[in-house]
């Protein structure tokens, strides 16, 4: 019985880590790893130390990748500190008092707020809010490749 009730807890884990991708406030990847750990303990689950390793230490990469992206889609687009500093406001502006779509736009309109504060012109600074965005959107995407990777093993190990 109880090793039905892990996989049943991994799968709910591999759905939160999924959404999670997406939803900043959620590690999805981690979330993801933890999922294959519940399914490891139990009679389903059969993966390698090593398997669990490399897992886990995607899932660590990707998670400190996703602070590192959106600051250099903003230094790649000629940000300066401002707009890094303003970019990282905006998203936790974004995330408490506008949520969800506070989130995405936080970042850009922090930028290049930013960015004008300094004395960028309106273009420059917009450019940088673009790379803070785009930056934002290549974390997302870094995270869903793990998580995905990590949910297909799970099933495949399931069934």
């Amino acid at each position: 019985m109880i090793d039905y009730i892990l996989a049943g807890l991994g799968i709910i884990l591999m759905i939160i880590g999924l959404a999670g991708c997406i939803v900043p406030i959620l590690p999805g990847p981690p979330i993801s790893f933890i999922g294959l750990l519940f399914l490891q303990f139990s009679r389903f689950g059969h993966f390698s130390v090593s398997f669990l390793l490399g897992m886990a230490a995607l899932a660590f990469t990707v998670t400190i990748l996703d602070y590192i992206v959106p600051v250099w889609g903003t230094k790649k687009t000629g940000g300066s500190k401002a707009g890094i500093w303003g970019a990282t406001v905006g998203m936790i502006i974004g995330i408490f008092f506008f949520p969800p779509i506070g989130i995405i736009l936080g970042p850009l309109f922090g930028a290049i707020v930013g960015e004008s504060i300094h004395g960028a012109s309106f273009n420059q600074s917009f450019k940088a809010g673009l790379g803070s965005l785009l930056g934002f959107f290549m974390g997302i995407g870094l995270k869903l490749i793990a998580s995905f990777i990590m949910t297909f093993y799970f099933f495949k190990e399931l069934f």
